[in-house]
């Protein structure tokens, strides 16, 4: 009885130091979310900090009433791959549900960040540039073999620091996506479930490489199925009589390129893989950085074990797609930890201020507007017209410098040099 007695007073000592850190947190997570704010944020007190798993009771408040909102949506989609919602339906919907930092994480292409970011700004929500990688994890590397796996890529606001290097992975694969859709509904065809192919290709939209959804969706409308989770189950899931390859790269190699174009890499849902455990722990190897284990529905289902014996950082995101439906969680709605959104940036922000760095002084070696053009590639604000290489070095600097919206970990003294060593390499020119 004793023991126990003496037990209490040291459960209850930590409690202070755990709302220390929850509001410490929160100041960091809320000045890089709000870095125009003219006054800081109250700050949250030790009950509204209590909670060691997810966001504070306050701190949730805010988010849908403004000022303090912190809520971060690290996966998604719109209709640039398989959603249903253009960007800025996106973003709005996001920003009704109280998010603050949104990362667009659509199939195979960023070519949506541009309207997200565009949109964002109209609501004072930060977008982070991302993508899902359609991989293949195939533990001797042949073609047509393993599992097909996702990875998630976070960029800083000036994205990936060598764009031509990840768009001719993506290009790769979308264009592998027309080949894969095209051999389903020729095995769709021989399973006496025809769908022309106009039919997926008008639903995908054009411009867009179509999958599995728009190929459910064009099911449904037809209607050899009811639902696009009966489409999945019967003919288009990985085992289904009616699945096909694309063109996937291995996961290692997706994983390996992401790091060196200044990416943060997540494996996505990973409890849909058929062996969890050997696949994170080869990506853990090629240098993954984290691991998604939070759901809206509150199970991890083991994965946080998994995250923790491996080193990987645990995070989450509602995967919406906006199809409705019972089925499906609204975005926002996987609330994450204080601390995790903390734990996440702390990570990714050298890394981007590095990927930043890489582009300005690219663009220094060589001061043209394609150069430029990659620096604000997620920007609609700026115009080229009238672009000089032989202009002003330090007008182009700071051109580059303010289409970011915040110095992404780059300290004062850091970008005095970067710019200072801009201008004297543009100068010369």
């Amino acid at each position: 009885m004793g023991s126990r007695k003496k037990a209490k007073p040291s459960r209850s000592k930590k409690k202070p130091k755990t709302s220390a850190d929850q509001a410490l947190a929160l100041d960091y997570v809320r000045a890089w979310a709000h870095p125009a704010a003219s006054a800081p944020p109250p700050e949250p007190s030790a009950a509204d900090a209590a909670g060691d798993d997810f966001l504070p009771h306050q701190a949730a408040r805010m988010a849908s009433g403004g000022g303090g909102s912190v809520l971060f949506e690290l996966h998604s989609h719109s209709n640039h791959s398989d959603g249903f919602l253009s960007p800025s339906e996106l973003v709005e919907r996001a920003h009704r549900n109280g998010v603050k930092v949104l990362a667009l994480t659509d199939h195979d292409t960023m070519a949506g960040i541009p309207e997200a970011v565009s949109a964002a700004h109209r609501f004072g929500m930060r977008i982070i540039p991302g993508v899902e990688i359609s991989a293949l994890y195939s533990p001797r590397e042949i073609a047509g073999t393993g599992e097909h796996v996702h990875i998630l890529a976070y960029y800083g606001m000036c994205g990936p620091s060598r764009f031509d290097d990840l768009e001719r992975m993506l290009s790769n694969i979308r264009d592998g996506r027309y080949l894969r859709a095209r051999n389903m509904l020729a095995k769709l065809d021989r399973l006496k479930v025809p769908i022309k192919w106009e039919h997926v290709t008008k639903i995908a939209g054009e411009g867009v490489a179509p999958g599995r959804m728009h190929i459910a969706r064009a099911m449904v409308e037809m209607g050899h199925i009811e639902n696009v989770r009966q489409a999945f189950n019967k003919y288009i899931g990985d085992d289904g009589p009616a699945y096909a390859t694309g063109s996937e790269p291995f996961a290692e190699i997706v994983v390996q390129l992401i790091n060196r174009t200044g990416g943060i890499s997540a494996l996505a849902h990973p409890w849909a893989l058929k062996n969890p455990d050997a696949v994170i722990r080869a990506l853990k190897g090629a240098g993954l950085n984290a691991l998604e284990v939070y759901r809206s529905d509150g199970k991890v289902d083991g994965f946080s074990e998994l995250a923790e014996k491996y080193d990987l950082l645990k995070i989450g995101g509602s995967d919406f797609h906006g199809r409705g439906g019972k089925d499906e969680s609204d975005i926002g709605t996987v609330k994450l930890a204080i601390t995790t959104s903390c734990s996440f940036l702390k990570m990714a922000r050298p890394i981007w201020c590095n990927a930043m760095k890489d582009i300005l002084l690219k663009f220094a070696e060589e001061p043209s507007a394609a150069n430029l053009g990659k620096i604000v590639m997620f920007r609609e604000l700026i115009n080229f017209n009238g672009f000089s290489s032989t202009g002003t070095g330090m007008d182009i600097v700071n051109l580059c410098l303010s289409s970011w919206l915040s110095n992404d970990g780059m300290e004062e003294v850091e970008l005095e040099e970067v710019r200072l060593k801009l201008a004297q390499c543009v100068g010369k020119r």
